[in-house]
């Protein structure tokens, strides 16, 4: 890379800043945002904490960077519009899916916000954590966190003084469950606009609640969602009979006749061979992601009693392993490879948000407050955001999931470089010495190195791809 290139990525970072910073309100905080963005980018730490981000930028420092996260009055909602804006037009597909999911953060003691011992995704048991819904927009041309909100449990939401003490704004302070919150982020995203998508997908805890699919449906979207395999489902012909009358009291309501309900667990086992076909949902990291699938059309089960029809998907491994079933409220007509191909557009999102914890500092705040919560997630999504941005550029396609040819691995060591003021002087060093430079290149990656080599390989790892 020569200094024109070095002088390139440079630009491309003020130019992705400069479109965010107004939303960041005052001088002040927009230079510290430039700073902590900068930072993220740069550093080369296990944590990506505020002393080391501090570390990483010239002129900064722990206590300013950790004010911004904490003290700073700028409205995180406002960037998270701006990002929105900003990845629509890198991102929006016809074949586009929103993905909701949750996140847990494992924490210790009981002051910071949210806090408190429920099921932990992280620990895979009860923990003391956080717990976050986040909202995902996944399409061929990539896919990136875009919202997020804290779920504050119900000890919390009773306890006022609490949340005043860690800042909880008096919107967020009544109790919104998990599917409450997710459909809300889903609901703001439509009404700003710029993102738009035909489906919705998500795992089983937002799949088996039916609030969640019925206001989903209400808002027009389309939904393929995870449920449990204890949920129960009537067959499609279950017809109503309506009992004799014995000539006294109340006639009896009308019975589903000529069936039972059933678990969609067993359904799915009981299925024939017959019913299964191999589906190629799309490329990931390991080649072509093929699965075992069968449809079938089937009514929801309400209160006990026959409701909607709708699709019962099943799937599996091509060995059997991992079985999962789905919901969906697709018409009857659409086509099963988009069913399938929606069905499985979670697997991305769930590697990116692996990829943005370890290497992005998703999960390395030390903080307690809203803000503080809130801050460091939007910056992280930023971070990779301009990750994405890159990738597009330098790859001179829209965010594949495969390296551009000649794209080379070692961009992020360069990048790191091209940001830190600090290190621009080793360009003439390494060049004016070609052998110290390929010295220098075998030398074993470091952990941000490996970073961008994924990255390059799309938006951030991918496990597999829509």
């Amino acid at each position: 890379m020569d200094p024109q290139e070095f002088a390139r990525l440079e630009s491309s970072f003020h130019q992705f800043h400069a479109f965010f910073a107004p939303a960041f309100g005052r001088q002040q905080w927009r230079e510290r945002s430039r700073d902590y963005l900068r930072g993220l980018l740069v550093q080369a730490q296990e944590r990506g904490n505020a002393e080391n981000l501090a570390e990483a930028v010239e002129g900064a420092s722990p206590r300013v960077l950790q004010r911004f996260l904490t003290e700073a009055r700028w409205d995180d909602q406002a960037v998270t519009r701006k990002l929105q804006e900003y990845l629509a037009p890198r991102l929006a597909h016809p074949e586009a899916v929103w993905i909701v999911d949750g996140s847990d953060f494992p924490k210790q003691g009981k002051k910071s916000v949210g806090v408190t011992r429920q099921y932990c995704g992280a620990r895979g048991k009860v923990a003391n954590c956080q717990a976050g819904v986040f909202l995902a927009y996944g399409s061929p041309r990539g896919r990136a966190l875009v919202d997020q909100r804290l779920y504050l449990p119900e000890i919390w939401t009773q306890d006022p003084d609490r949340c005043g003490v860690a800042g909880v704004p008096q919107t967020a302070r009544e109790y919104q469950s998990k599917t409450e919150l997710a459909l809300g982020l889903l609901q703001q995203a439509q009404g700003w606009g710029p993102l738009e998508a035909q489906w919705v997908t998500g795992d089983d805890a937002f799949g088996q609640a039916p609030t969640f699919r019925d206001g989903v449906a209400a808002a027009g979207w389309l939904y393929v969602l995870e449920v449990p395999t204890h949920l129960t489902v009537w067959s499609r012909e279950t017809p109503w009979e309506q009992p004799p009358y014995a000539g006294f009291g109340r006639p009896r309501s009308p019975q589903p006749g000529g069936g039972e309900r059933q678990e969609v667990g067993k359904r799915r086992a009981a299925l024939p061979a017959a019913a299964w076909r191999e589906l190629t949902v799309g490329e990931g990291a390991q080649g072509a992601r093929t699965y075992r699938f069968a449809f079938e059309r089937v009514r929801e089960s309400r209160d006990k009693k026959p409701g909607a029809e709708l699709w019962l998907i099943s799937k599996e491994n091509l060995d059997g392993s991992e079985p999962r079933c789905f919901f969906s409220n697709a018409p009857e007509t659409t086509p099963e490879a988009t069913l399938a191909r929606v069905a499985m557009s979670r697997g991305p999102i769930e590697s990116e948000f692996e990829d943005e914890k370890s290497l992005l500092a998703l999960e390395e705040y030390e903080v307690r407050s809203w803000a503080g919560w809130h801050h460091p997630m939007t910056m992280s999504r930023l971070a990779s955001a301009f990750l994405l941005t890159l990738q597009q550029e330098w790859g001179k396609k829209d965010a594949a999931d495969h390296p551009a040819p000649g794209l080379p691995s070692s961009l992020r060591t360069l990048t790191q470089e091209a940001l830190d003021p600090r290190r621009v002087g080793r360009l003439a060093d390494r060049d004016a010495d070609p052998q110290r430079s390929r010295q220098a290149e075998s030398r074993p990656k470091t952990r941000p190195e490996a970073l961008w080599g994924v990255q390059f390989g799309g938006p951030l790892p991918v496990k597999s791809s829509l």
